[in-house]
């Protein structure tokens, strides 16, 4: 496992030990460290077309639609066959948040849900597969005989932009699909709320079905809200999910002032820190927010200048390593804030996956802790059960890099991990 920054020898991080086995592509839950996501699987297609095309398949201008299979296809084949197609991407928060895992991290992890029982060239399925890490392991994807989810993105002269989206067979994830023995084995398993949207659908239990595993075996849980309509849709169903399953909640200040009623993010978060471990907040142009617990004896203050707000002095013990709640003889509530990287892209290209970039950087930061642990038992970073390997203030400053990575280009993934140095610290930081 690759992991950022200097580490201290007293602290070392194997990153370069000789592995006694050959790689294999399918995760060993007995050998390996890796992740666990449960998502819709869905491909964004982007193509330019003219209002009479949106006339023709009687698709309303500057809105959502939802369109059956046959109009999917039909629209598919029309945009096929006029070139009209500039992009392919695959798409889904969870399927984004676990590639960019398997980059940052360039180890395993799985990907839990639907995929096209017979692929063709140029399918949905196949751009799926082409634009998702090999480190990925699709080996317990559920096949069906329909597509997998797709997102149109209708662009007129105008600049507007229009939605067609064709769920397809991606909500038919069903709990034989769910595999205890790979949950119990990961060092997380991410989800996200979308799935309470279709409570007819097989995908719902499926969901709950994977969150009471890794409760059974104590495998953190993370959960993202998806968007702010959901939430206000979903809120009571979603908030007993909450209390009930979720150890680290994903959200923007959008989502997070429909779950708590508070617009200021440091309220938001100190409300949802009465039912979860951890909170990562994201604020658009104002930054991100890192919250969580660590217990009194253990807290250590931060040398960043002090920062007030709704709360004051809030980031004053940011130099503290989260931990669960439960694990703390006296929990204290701990929030970390930094503003864009480097004052944000010159010319951001595209916001899609900035959310779930950061929320791969602390993923990785809990699958270090859980690597290092099983590789160094004895270390004095685990003298304590900490929920990740770094401080609240470290994990922040990563997960804004890999935000503004994800800015700075086009497509919500990402293609390559971080640089090796950064350009933006002097030679100096590297030699101490």
């Amino acid at each position: 496992m690759k992991f950022p920054g200097r580490r201290k020898l007293k602290h070392y991080f194997p990153v370069s030990q000789p592995k006694p086995v050959l790689p294999t592509s399918e995760v060993r839950p007995d050998k390996d460290t890796y992740i666990v996501g449960l998502d819709e699987t869905i491909v964004d297609v982007v193509a330019n077309v003219s209002d009479q095309f949106l006339d023709t398949f009687n698709i309303q201008k500057g809105l959502s639609n939802l369109v059956d299979a046959d109009t999917a296809s039909a629209i598919y084949s029309e945009l096929t066959a006029q070139n009209s197609i500039s992009d392919h991407f695959a798409g889904g928060t969870i399927g984004n948040t676990i590639h960019n895992y398997s980059v940052l991290a360039d180890d395993k992890s799985v990907l839990l849900g639907v995929m096209s029982a017979n692929i063709t060239l140029g399918s949905p399925a196949y751009h799926y597969i082409c634009h998702t890490s090999s480190k990925v392991d699709m080996n317990h994807l559920q096949g069906v005989p329909g597509d997998i989810g797709r997102g149109i993105t209708l662009i007129t002269p105008d600049g507007e932009r229009t939605f067609a989206i064709a769920p397809g067979d991606m909500d038919e994830l069903d709990v034989d699909h769910i595999p205890e023995n790979i949950i119990a084995g990961g060092a997380a398993l991410v989800t996200c709320a979308y799935p309470l949207r279709h409570q007819g659908k097989p995908i719902k239990q499926a969901m709950l079905k994977a969150l009471e595993y890794a409760h059974q075996h104590n495998v953190p849980t993370v959960l993202t809200l998806g968007t702010k309509h959901l939430v206000e849709d979903n809120r009571e169903e979603l908030l007993e999910l909450i209390k009930n399953y979720v150890n680290v909640l994903a959200m923007n200040e959008l989502e997070a002032e429909a779950l708590t009623g508070f617009s200021d993010p440091l309220q938001a978060a100190s409300a949802i820190l009465d039912h979860v471990d951890m909170v990562l907040l994201t604020a658009g142009p104002d930054g991100m927010y890192l919250c969580g617990h660590t217990d009194n004896d253990l807290k250590r203050e931060t040398t960043n200048p002090i920062k007030s707000g709704s709360l004051a002095d809030f980031n004053r013990w940011e130099f503290s390593r989260p931990m669960l709640r439960k694990a703390c003889k006296q929990p204290v509530k701990v929030f970390s804030h930094i503003d864009p990287y480097m004052g944000g892209p010159e010319k951001i290209r595209n916001t899609n996956g900035a959310g779930d970039g950061a929320l791969s950087a602390l993923l990785h930061d809990i699958s270090a802790n859980h690597f290092h642990k099983e590789a160094i038992p004895n270390s004095s970073k685990h003298l304590a059960s900490f929920l990740a390997y770094s401080s609240f203030a470290q994990i922040c400053k990563y997960s804004n890099r890999v935000s503004y990575e994800i800015l700075a280009q086009n497509a919500s993934r990402l293609s390559k991990g971080l640089p090796e140095r950064e350009d933006s610290l002097e030679e100096a930081y590297w030699e101490r």
